[in-house]
């Protein structure tokens, strides 16, 4: 897999494996550990963990920013590792929280979750621009979307490993302390201590119920097994922050050995500097300026793949509970769908590049790889747009007012929910990895962490928009008009990236 490519890849792509792996971990439990923690709603939650998913892009251009001031892209990238690890182990600290202390202990979480943040802005964009800055050299700059679809799979390898380590963890302290997990049982228990144990009567029956069935031993006191259990079952997501802050480490050791293999601009730029001309500077200035247009022509692209591919959190998630049976697959699991699609479809898709290059003795350019992606996506809505249709399904509102049996009646397969992903997944791999690829040809050397900041912060911006699909999925009369704005958006978002591909064709061909 790494013949003729730069030395430095595989250690850059372990590096970045160790990292991902340490925040999915994170990801599968944090917002189930904000609301067992704290007795947080799911809105409250899940505003939270918004805005901290949505700082982790936008933060990238700061981290892009104090690389390309100091030119030390490598200092960078562990002082990120080293924030992170921080965050995650100020979040591995297991304190039980209690009325009396949230008042500083939420605002401790959300400040760990700040640094990790940040820590993670210092990291990613500048890791991807070192990346991009290997393939600079001519003797692998052909390679250069194989390469960064190689490093994304490293990325998904983490991401599939993950969501199994995280309840593995959990329900194992809970067994050890003769416990068995139960996601509805610790709102209850945060309930019935906040409010003195006066709960309705419906609340009692099933505060009692659950009780039965998460102890594996008599309980005696209500008041005093509430409290145990939240604090066995919170200490046990403590454990899997643990396991974050090692995969940081771990990270952290294997740069840190092998940054010897990657290139160091800092140098290089300075001896290219000294060669340039006035008439030469007003001609980079020219060409610069083409190539941020060209940049930020895709990034707009970009907004829209992510606003669409996102979804899987928000109106799929809603769609999965609505109307597709899944309750023989654990919720985090199924985290592990797409980044299981990633490591086996890539294969396929970089065999199919170049067999296509040595049919047409040329290789399909990025930008049209990246519209080629577009219309995959737009399959995947398609799809559902059919789906639903030939289903009759109605808005999700209107759904769920329905009779159990009713509702039951007409649920799909999980496979519904596979096909979907498999489309989607395909399209990541035409624009994800081949858009990182793009920025590395386009960015300026002394811009290169900043653009890649710039694409990140892309897709921050299409992660601001999502919260557009559940409104439609709850307010349209019928289901598939949902899954149809999600395909125009996809289709126009094509057509656009088609009708600029000769000129951005040409800017990438003078980088090359």
């Amino acid at each position: 897999m790494f013949k003729n490519h730069p030395k430095g890849l595989l250690a850059a792509a372990l590096s970045n494996m160790g990292e991902r792996f340490g925040y999915y971990i994170m990801n599968a439990v944090l917002l189930l550990f904000l609301c067992s923690k704290f007795g947080l709603s799911d809105e409250t939650s899940g505003v939270i963990y918004a805005v901290f998913y949505a700082l982790i892009y936008v933060l990238s251009l700061v981290g892009g920013y104090i690389a390309d001031r100091s030119q030390n892209y490598k200092g960078t990238i562990m002082s990120g590792l080293v924030t992170m690890a921080v965050g995650y182990a100020l979040l591995s600290i297991p304190i039980l929280a209690t009325p009396e202390n949230t008042g500083w202990l939420l605002p401790f979480t959300c400040g760990a979750l700040l640094l990790i943040a940040f820590g993670n802005g210092l990291f990613k964009g500048n890791l991807q621009a070192i990346v991009g800055q290997m393939y600079d050299d001519p003797k692998y700059s052909d390679k250069r979307d194989s390469g960064f679809q190689i490093f994304y799979v490293f990325i998904n390898v983490g991401g599939l490993i993950a969501p199994f380590v995280a309840p593995l963890l959990r329900s194992w302290w809970l067994k050890v302390h003769d416990m068995v997990y139960n996601s509805n049982l610790p709102a209850l228990c945060h309930a019935y201590i906040n409010n003195g144990g006066n709960l309705s009567a419906e609340q009692m029956s099933n505060l009692n119920e659950l009780v039965g069935v998460s102890s594996t031993v008599p309980v005696t006191d209500l008041g005093v097994f509430c409290t145990e259990y939240l604090d066995v079952f919170n200490t046990g997501i403590h454990y899997s922050f643990f396991a974050s802050v090692a995969a940081m480490l771990i990270s952290l050791l294997i740069f840190v050995f092998t940054k010897k293999n990657m290139p160091n601009p800092a140098k290089k730029e300075a001896k290219v500097v000294e060669q340039y001309t006035k008439e030469e500077k007003l001609a980079m200035a020219k060409e610069i300026k083409q190539r941020m247009y060209a940049l930020f022509a895709v990034l707009g692209i970009a907004i829209f793949f992510w606003f669409s591919f996102h979804q899987n959190g928000q109106s799929l998630s809603v769609f999965a509970r609505d109307f597709v049976t899944t309750e023989s697959i654990a919720p985090e699991i199924w985290q592990a769908v797409n980044p299981f699609f990633v490591i086996t479809l890539t294969p396929i898709v970089m065999w199919v590049f170049s067999a296509l290059r040595k049919k047409r003795g040329k290789d399909i350019s990025t930008p049209r790889k990246i519209a080629i992606g577009m219309f995959i996506a737009a399959i995947a809505y398609l799809f559902l747009t059919i789906f639903s249709a030939v289903m009759g399904y109605p808005s999700g509102e209107e759904f769920r007012s329905l009779d159990v049996a009713a509702q039951n009646a007409v649920k799909a397969g999980p496979w519904v929910l596979i096909v979907t992903y498999f489309f989607l997944t395909v399209a990541e791999l035409f624009i994800s990895p081949l858009g990182l690829s793009f920025v590395s040809k386009v960015a300026p050397k002394h811009l290169q962490g900043i653009c890649q900041g710039l694409w990140l912060g892309a897709t921050a911006v299409g992660n601001l928009l999502i919260w557009i699909g559940p409104l439609m999925y709850n307010s349209f009369s019928h289901q598939w008009m949902c899954w149809a704005v999600f395909m125009v958006v996809c289709l126009i978002s094509m057509a656009v990236m088609l009708g600029m591909v000769r000129w951005l064709e040409k800017i990438t061909m003078q980088q090359e």
